[in-house]
């Protein structure tokens, strides 16, 4: 399938962002790999740190629009673009790292969008889902790797049924039990 295409029935996205892998763990949860493993389209807005992650979002990803973060080297970068764009079963879609502060969001992004649907973003590890008065839905899934200040690494999902998106669902990964200081 690619991202644009004509999609006939309930489309399952997974969107996540901020893995900064193996910086901030090892690997991805198991519980947002089995919901890659099963959705139809994965949308990751940046910081992924390395290639091999990149490399195998993609082998399993049935579709996968990404871009690349301020944390992405040269070499992500020369793979993702700084702003990816998709339509799909009729929504307009774009994926950006960065959104800049929390206060002026929704005002900022829907001037700099006019004619999106849904933005989904990253870079503050902070879950965000809110829809402007436009009609534009800003998405943040926070990050499953880094919490930060956060009570619970997170991740997304969505469907999108006739053209409408829906479902969007924000899961809390299980904590992490960190290894003993010395």
């Amino acid at each position: 399938m690619i991202p644009g295409s004509p999609y006939a029935g309930i489309m399952r996205l997974v969107l996540t962002t901020d893995t900064h892998l193996p910086k901030r763990a090892r690997d991805l949860p198991p519980a947002l790999w089995a919901a890659i493993d099963s959705a139809d389209m994965v949308v990751h807005a940046g910081d992924w740190v390395d290639e091999a992650t990149l490399d195998l979002l993609s082998e399993r990803s049935a579709a996968l629009i990404a871009c690349y973060g301020n944390n992405d080297g040269p070499r992500l970068r020369a793979r993702l673009p700084e702003i990816a764009h998709a339509t799909v079963d009729g929504i307009r879609m774009a994926v950006v790292h960065e959104t800049g502060p929390a206060t002026g969001r929704e005002q900022r992004c829907a001037a700099r969008f006019p004619d999106l649907d849904v933005l989904v973003f990253g870079h503050s590890h902070i879950p965000w889902d809110t829809t402007t008065a436009t009609g534009l839905r800003l998405l943040n899934p926070g990050s499953p790797t880094d919490r930060r200040r956060q009570p619970y690494a997170t991740f997304m999902t969505a469907t999108i049924d006739a053209g409408t998106l829906g479902d969007v669902t924000l899961h809390k990964l299980p904590r992490r039990h960190d290894p003993p200081t010395r």
